[in-house]
This record gives structure tokens, C-alpha cells and sequence, in this order.
């Protein structure tokens, strides 16, 4: 091949790589998450897709209506293998067979699946039994691929990045010890023999909002004008958070051999709203971020990282939706580029064509800074009595006296007040455990108040941030 090459005229090859590298650099894409009780159909979905400029889109599954209606249209597809397949599937081929037989086969080509992602942030999981799994897995799905005679379809799994153990500065990147030899070598080795790519999840907001003392948050919005940071050791400046997250991936894969291998930004977005005690989940932060981040997506020609000048990085945002029934604290219910009803959270176009100047003005933040005062945990409205029964059980099993003072002769004790009682007891957990993980959450039956509940003798417990 390389021989052939030589015959090929320079001015030919390079106009050659520089269209396939613009083809690749301007197709940003979205993540069209599913965990909402109210959300459009399939069919409006790809409509609303399409209307954001969106040329790819992620699934998180092969659900066979989305296939269908992604059918005969020009979106490039990412589908799923479901996390809880691949213990199964590593070690048994003809499964793989069948999966692919049954969740590609029927769709492939009209629907335009081009990359095939086993897992979710597997590495992230509690349970390790998975993560020796995974590479197993991809190559059993890559083989069954290239028996129903699929070979343009690429492999993947998409990670997060505490899948690195150290990150700072960037050439310091280093992958886990308990993963580097015994999951990531194998996975970089796949993934460099099949020609496939990295997928790594990047959120510049999580560093930020857990460190916004020392990190800038222009810095972290790709705002900074004149802030900068130099890798010691590289030589290399940094401009923006999001470039120094990457680069440490890049130079932990050079770290194990692999200083090539291809980086897709599977996720990347920012909240636009949280819970009192999330710093920065607002509108104009999460509008800042994305407009920002699609413009260099979409710079032609492409910017790269410090580590890899003019490379390009294909993505999908997170995430198509607001998603109300996702768990955890407030902001992953508000990642979405659109409300459930369809409508623009805020004004963006993920081609990057729209110029600042037709967006209109963005609403003030009023939470870059810390909530100073306390914070109650209580039941949320429309909770279901029997789940909020489960719950209150649960919050005062925990930690040291936590619902004494509801107990009959204490202070907060109302005879037949079940949301009463609850809401004590999730304020008593939260206020104890809140430092070490613990969530006003409850799945989803509790919700955060600035308001103080007490009464007369009976004081509620609030978290001190």
C-alpha cells in the first residue's frame, strides 16, 4: 500500500485527507437518552435531532423503534450493547451471533449504524467481574459483525475519566493501577488493531463545581482570555480545562505504547440547573460551554489539544433531552439541550453555523458562587406514600439517633404524619452523611428547600456546605 502511495500526485493525497478530516471534524453529534417518563416518540425525537443540526446521534441501547425511525435518514448511528449483556457475551460467541443477528442485522444499512459501543462507563462499575469482560465482549460483537458480513461498523466502549488515576498535569496522565495491565492494555490493543477509537466521557463541570476555588470557571467554559496553564514537564499551555482533560488520556495511552489512537468525545455537556448545593448548573453556564465546545468541534481547519495540534475530535453532547426520571442529584435531570415538550432549553446549533450575534441575550447566573446557608431535605411532592414508607425506614436505620425526635414523646413526633416524619428523617440523614456521599434524593421521592421546616421545639437538622 504504502508503495502505491508513492504514485499518488501530494497535491491529490493532501486534498484527499484534508476532505475526509473536515467531513469528520463538522459532524458533531447528540446523545438521545431515554430515562424520562414524558418524553416525544421516536419519530419526533429524530425530527427535533435533525432541527438541532445534529449529524450523528448516540443510543444507549438498540431499542428497535429509535432504529427504525433513524431509518433512511442521513444521521450517522452509535448503538449500544446493554452493560448487563457483557459478562454473557464474553465468553460465548454464538450470543454475540444472535445479538448482532437481532439488533443490526434488520436495520443495517438503511439506518446508518456505524459504531457499535459495548458498555456504558464499565469502569466506573462496583463490579470488577465486568471489567475483565469487556475486551472479551468487543471482540466476540467485532467477530459476529464480520460474520453477517458487517465490516464498516467499529467497535468501541465508551469511559470516563476516572479511569485515569492521576491527571495533572496532563503529562502526568496515567491510567489505574487496578485496570492499566489487566483491562486498558487489551482494550488499546483492540482498539489500534481495528482501527476504532477511544470514547471518553469529558465534563469540565465536575472538576470545577468540586474545586472552584482553584479551578477558574471561565477556565472551565472555554471563557478564559488570559488564563493559562503550563505542563511542566511538556512544555505544552492550556487555554481551556476540557484540552487538559484530553491531553491526559493522550499521554497515559503513550504512557502504555499507544500515542495514536484515535480520542471521540462520547459525552460532553453542562447542566442547566441542580439542586441548591450544585454550584453553577444554570442556563448561561450550560450555554456557554456548549456553544463553546461545538465551535471548536466544528473549526476548520481543525484546533486538536496541545498534545495533538489539528487533530480532529468527532462528539456527542449530552444530552438530547432533560431526562426526569434519571437518578442521582439534580443536574443529571438537567443536562438536556431540550425540554421533554421539545422546546430549546436555550437557543443552540450544533453545526456551529449560527453566529453569537442571532442568539439572544442568556439569563443571569445566580449560583456561580457556594450556597452559604443551610439546607433541608423533604419529601417531594406527589411522592408515593408506600415508597416514602420504604424510605423513612431506611434514613433512620442509618447513623446515631437519626430519628429519635420523631420517635413517640420526642419533640417532631406528629401521631399519623408519615411525610412529616419523613421529611425529618431525610433531613437527619442528609445533614449526617452528606460530607461522605450521602444524597437528598431518595429515588427521586425527596427534594431540597431553603425554607427551615422547624417548628416551635422541634428543629430540623439541615447540611452545612
Amino acid at each position: 500500500m504504502k508503495m502505491e502511495l508513492g504514485f499518488v500526485p501530494l497535491l491529490i493525497l493532501c486534498f484527499l485527507v484534508s476532505i475526509s478530516s473536515a467531513e469528520l471534524a463538522a459532524k458533531v453529534g447528540v446523545n438521545y437518552g431515554q430515562l424520562g417518563n414524558n418524553l416525544p416518540s421516536p419519530s419526533e425525537s429524530v425530527k427535533l435531532i435533525q432541527y438541532l443540526k445534529a449529524k450523528r446521534v448516540k443510543i444507549y441501547d438498540a431499542n428497535p423503534k429509535i432504529l427504525e425511525a433513524l431509518r433512511n435518514t442521513d444521521l450517522q448511528v452509535s448503538m449500544m450493547v446493554p452493560n448487563e449483556l457483557i459478562n454473557n457475551i464474553s465468553s460465548n460467541q454464538t450470543l454475540a451471533d444472535q445479538w448482532v443477528h437481532a439488533n443490526v442485522v434488520p436495520f443495517y444499512p438503511e439506518t446508518l449504524i456505524r459504531y457499535l459501543l459495548v458498555g456504558n462507563e464499565i469502569l466506573s462499575q462496583p463490579d470488577k467481574t465486568v471489567w475483565f469482560n469487556l475486551v472479551p465482549a468487543m471482540r466476540k460483537i467485532k467477530a459476529a459483525l464480520k460474520t453477517h458480513g458487517i465490516t464498516k461498523v467499529k467497535v468501541g466502549t465508551p469511559l470516563a475519566m476516572d479511569v485515569l488515576e492521576s491527571s495533572f498535569p496532563p503529562s502526568n496522565g496515567t491510567f489505574r493501577s487496578d485496570i492499566s495491565a489487566s483491562v486498558i492494555k487489551p482494550l488499546l490493543q483492540f482498539v489500534n488493531k481495528t482501527k476504532s477509537f477511544f470514547f471518553l466521557d469529558v465534563y469540565t463541570y465536575f472538576p470545577w463545581s468540586s474545586d472552584p476555588t482553584n479551578i477558574n470557571l471561565d477556565y472551565a467554559l472555554f471563557e478564559s482570555k488570559n488564563i493559562t496553564v503550563k505542563d511542566p514537564v511538556s512544555g505544552l499551555t492550556y487555554h481551556n480545562l476540557f484540552d487538559q482533560m484530553v491531553d491526559a488520556l493522550i499521554f497515559a495511552m503513550k504512557r502504555l505504547g499507544y500515542p495514536d489512537i484515535r480520542i471521540w468525545i462520547a459525552e460532553t455537556g453542562w447542566p442547566s440547573g441542580g439542586d441548591y448545593d450544585q454550584i453553577g448548573a444554570n442556563i448561561r453556564n450550560a450555554a456557554t460551554y456548549n456553544r463553546n465546545v461545538i465551535k471548536k468541534f466544528n473549526a476548520k481547519p481543525p484546533v486538536g489539544t496541545p498534545a495533538r495540534p489539528g487533530s480532529v475530535l468527532p462528539s456527542f453532547l449530552f444530552a438530547l433531552y432533560n431526562e426526569n426520571t434519571k437518578p442521582g442529584p439534580s443536574t443529571e435531570r438537567n443536562f438536556g439541550l431540550l425540554y421533554p415538550n421539545g422546546s430549546n432549553v436555550y437557543p443552540i446549533d450544533l453545526s456551529g453555523k449560527t453566529p453569537e450575534s442571532e442568539y439572544g441575550p442568556l439569563p443571569a447566573a445566580t449560583n456561580n458562587e457556594p450556597y452559604k446557608g443551610p439546607i433541608w431535605c423533604m419529601v417531594a411532592k406527589g411522592a408515593n406514600r408506600s415508597a416514602v414508607a420504604s424510605a423513612l425506614s431506611y434514613a433512620c436505620s442509618q447513623g446515631n439517633k437519626t430519628c429519635d425526635p420523631i420517635q413517640p414523646r420526642g419533640k417532631c413526633f406528629k401521631p399519623d404524619s408519615l411525610v412529616w416524619h419523613a421529611s425529618y428523617a431525610f433531613s437527619a440523614y442528609w445533614a449526617q452523611f452528606r460530607k461522605v456521599g450521602g444524597s437528598c434524593y431518595f429515588g427521586g421521592l425527596a427534594t431540597q428547600t431553603i425554607k427551615d421546616p422547624s417548628y416551635g421545639s422541634c428543629k430540623f437538622p439541615g447540611a452545612k456546605l
